[in-house]
């Protein structure tokens, strides 16, 4: 839950930001997208990021919307804040199954992830991928708290619109 003092930074799809102030509290809301929430819990900066599609694409010229850039732009600005790679910790969330009968993008996105972190050497301690529902979730990058909020796929879609009826909360 939100304390006084603390402030909301939002990250959308394609963005990423990184933080060593106590007050900030990063949220996104996620679909089949998935957001890595990375931090080093010594030198107590951590960032989250938000992406579309697994992998790399060189010819879109909106690379922050694919896995691979997101991940590494996200690490190189963690350092760059302080962080060492060897301390870094992760965990995933999102990857869900929002339209079934098409290509679960969701699962493509949650592997990539996983497999990222695996390649890379990155402690992952987990996190909720996959499902068939949306997830709202904020992370306090100091301490390395994790909320997240399940949302039904079609609040999901609505979210701009309407804030959801009922959520499940669940801390990590």
């Amino acid at each position: 839950m939100m304390h006084s003092g603390e402030r909301l930074k939002i990250v959308i799809q394609g963005e990423f930001l990184v933080s060593s102030d106590p007050q900030d509290v990063l949220s996104t809301i996620l679909g089949s997208c998935v957001a890595a929430f990375m931090r080093d819990p010594v030198a107590g900066v951590g960032g989250l990021n938000h992406f579309l599609l697994p992998g790399n694409d060189p010819s879109d010229r909106n690379a922050m919307k694919y896995g691979l850039n997101a991940m590494e732009l996200l690490i190189n600005n963690l350092i760059r804040a302080g962080a060492r790679r060897e301390r870094l910790e992760a965990k995933l969330f999102g990857g869900g199954r929002m339209v079934p009968g098409l290509t679960d993008i969701g699962m493509a996105n949650g592997q990539f992830a996983e497999d990222f972190l695996r390649r890379e050497g990155i402690s992952y301690l987990g996190g909720s991928l996959g499902g068939d529902h949306g997830r709202k979730i904020r992370v306090w990058p100091v301490s390395g708290q994790v909320q997240q909020m399940k949302l039904p796929a079609a609040e999901v879609r609505e979210i701009v619109v309407k804030p959801p009826q009922r959520a499940e909360i669940v801390l990590f």
